[in-house]
């Protein structure tokens, strides 16, 4: 263990060589650089350390990184003065370098402090300033791909916070685009949750919802509290517009002792005014007052002005609907004060006039520039004629090539699709299964059990149907699917001497009819579940599966065992001569992932291992999430 002293003669040595390393192995993107620092992030003595020393080796990204987290630092803690200047003088380096990646890093941390202080004009200027300067790159790398979606996210926050709705929105669509190509779930949520918004103050409130709905799903996957606690309380808003009030008041008070656990006071000051507002359409005017009340508290408490605003503004509403109106005009006097506060309307018009004009600028140049090559080509094919047939002809060719290569694209895509579904057809009828399902019937007839043997040939026939009529289907009712794997865990229970307990729980009123899932899909687990988990196992051996209703609309098939467990299934098949291979999960995790492709939803598969007190394994759990909206 290094004492204070031998610590503090350590970490020069350590900064040292990682300076050095880079500059050894010239890393000129910002990923690089933060993979090697970032484990010093938050120490403003450290990184002023690293500062100097790659200025004394004369490498200026380092230099420009160590400034840009300092930066961070002092962002983080309000001193925005203090940041400005450090990211600034990252921006003088990387432009001394001339590296895209840094400049526009550190123009969109400018544009981010800007905002912070509603210098909104120079917030808007150097947002646009890095995006400009990272759409010259024709190949971005991840990092700039990253940048020009936050410069995005930034102009189109501006722009909705002008009331200029639909240029915000194109501006969020955009930065979903490189998000998803970056597969960047919270930069999707925050988009979508934008998006919203901007519909919500529009009036379209379904397209709000829809939007919401979208971040909602995103949040769930990162599991982030208080995305999840923002987008239900915006869903809950939209309720509202909608008339569904009770809806709306369930919601909030749900997530109200939610965000009080979270502890964020602008959450719960938000929910608790929100929820005010719709016991006012409900007519419950003394918890509406009671919440409004708390809201405004807390508000004036953290001065949250826009806050304040709004529960002056849904106060005055109350009391007038009770006849009190001096007390009405009170509130209302009070909201109109903080609401002056924060409009500052003199820069907003004169931000909005310059929007209009930077956006009408944009376009006039377009149009300028079409117009000039449209004359360009005019002249040319006035001088020669012969010019205008070949460009028709290598036209024709190009789309004629491009139809070839979508068609070919198509095919490839048909036959991948094909391929998946033999593979799971077969998956579905190995010989294994085949032989050894037969053999047994075979077994009753030579011990002359005929009942025994036309009653499970009838099963092992129709199951044989049913798997050949699902296997030429897209997809099929859950309750199909049912029906062909109790037949199928029906079969597989002889050769278990009927030793497997098997049970189906519908929970929840589902009706199984109703619900639509890509053919096929169960088996492969209850097969792993049958010959990795409870064949090595003795005592009883149990499956259960379960369906029923989970959150966001989706549902739940939860497949259980008690079996040994996976590692343990691992080792006594690592053990055998003849390895069982068990393709079938891969197979439906594929084909699970091209239905979500192709039907713009999400299917999810989680594969929990079960233990006891003991941590001694006792089963394995599979969770299927089969969306219905």
């Amino acid at each position: 263990m290094l004492t204070h002293l031998g610590y503090s003669q350590a970490i020069p040595s350590i900064l040292d060589d990682k300076v050095d390393s880079l500059q050894l192995a010239s890393s000129k993107t910002f990923q690089d650089i933060d993979s090697s620092l970032k484990y010093f992030n938050n120490d403003s003595t450290l990184l002023r350390n690293i500062e100097k020393r790659a200025s004394s080796k004369k490498y200026i990204l380092g230099q420009a990184y160590a400034l840009i987290k300092l930066g961070d630092i002092y962002y983080n803690s309000s001193s925005f003065s203090k940041s400005i200047s450090l990211y600034q003088e990252a921006l003088s380096l990387a432009t001394e370098v001339n590296n895209i990646e840094f400049r526009v890093y550190s123009l969109n941390m400018i544009s981010k402090v800007y905002r912070q202080n509603e210098a909104v004009k120079s917030a808007l200027d150097y947002s646009q300033d890095a995006l400009e300067l990272a759409e010259t790159v024709s190949k971005p790398n991840k990092g700039l791909k990253r940048n020009i979606a936050i410069a995005l996210n930034s102009i189109g926050g501006i722009y909705q916070m002008l009331e200029q709705y639909n240029l915000a929105i194109e501006k969020y669509e955009r930065s979903i685009v490189f998000e998803k190509e970056l597969d960047n779930k919270l930069g999707l949520a925050k988009n979508h949750q934008s998006q919203g918004e901007c519909y919500e103050s529009q009036g379209k409130l379904e397209s709000a919802l829809k939007n919401f709905r979208k971040s909602l799903v995103y949040y769930e996957i990162i599991d982030s509290n208080r995305g999840k606690i923002i987008c239900n309380y915006n869903i809950a808003h939209v309720y509202v517009h909608l008339g569904k009030i009770n809806q709306a008041i369930t919601i909030l008070q749900s997530n109200l002792q939610k965000a009080i656990s979270l502890g964020d006071q602008k959450i719960i000051t938000t929910i608790y005014i929100n929820l005010g507002w719709a016991l006012i359409r409900f007519g419950d005017f003394d918890n509406a007052e009671i919440n409004l009340e708390s809201g405004l508290a807390l508000a004036n408490k953290n001065s949250l002005n826009a806050e304040i605003a709004e529960a002056n503004k849904f106060l005055s509403e109350l009391w007038i609907k009770r006849d009190d109106y001096e007390k009405g005009m009170r509130y209302f006097k009070e909201s109109r004060k903080y609401e002056e506060r924060i409009t500052k309307s003199l820069n907003i018009r004169y931000v909005n006039d310059m929007i209009l004009r930077y956006e009408s600028q944009i376009r006039a140049n377009q149009l300028e520039r079409l117009a000039e090559e449209n004359e360009t080509v005019r002249l040319k094919l006035k001088k020669n004629r012969t010019m205008l047939i070949i460009i028709g002809i290598f036209l024709i060719l190009l789309i004629g090539i491009l139809y070839i290569l979508y068609r070919q694209s198509q095919l490839n895509a048909d036959k991948k699709l094909l391929t998946l579904e033999q593979s799971m057809l077969r998956s579905q009828m190995n010989p294994h299964f085949l032989f050894n399902s037969l053999n047994s019937i075979k077994l009753y007839i030579i011990n002359n059990e005929k009942k025994n043997a036309v009653h499970y040939l009838n099963k092992f026939s129709k199951l044989v149907r049913k798997i050949l009529e699902a296997s030429s289907q897209r997809e099929i009712s859950l309750a199909e699917e049912l029906e062909t794997v109790e037949l199928y865990m029906n079969i597989e229970n002889i050769r278990f001497s009927n030793e497997i307990n098997f049970t189906v729980h519908i929970k929840d009123n589902i009706d199984t009819h109703l619900i639509k899932i890509p053919s096929l899909i169960l088996q492969p687990f209850l097969e792993n579940a049958l010959w990795h988990g409870l064949s090595s196992k003795d005592g009883a051996k149990n499956i259960d599966l379960e369906v029923k209703k989970g959150k966001n609309g989706f549902i739940e098939i939860i497949i259980t065992d008690n079996g040994v467990g996976r590692d343990a299934a691992q080792k006594i098949k690592d053990g055998k001569v003849l390895k069982r291979k068990s393709v079938g999960i891969d197979i439906t995790k594929e084909r699970l992932a091209n239905f979500s492709r192709d039907y713009e939803n999400f299917f999810h598969v989680d594969i929990i291992d079960k233990f006891d007190d003991n941590t001694t394994p006792i089963g394995t759990q599979i969770v299927i999430y089969i969306p219905t909206i």
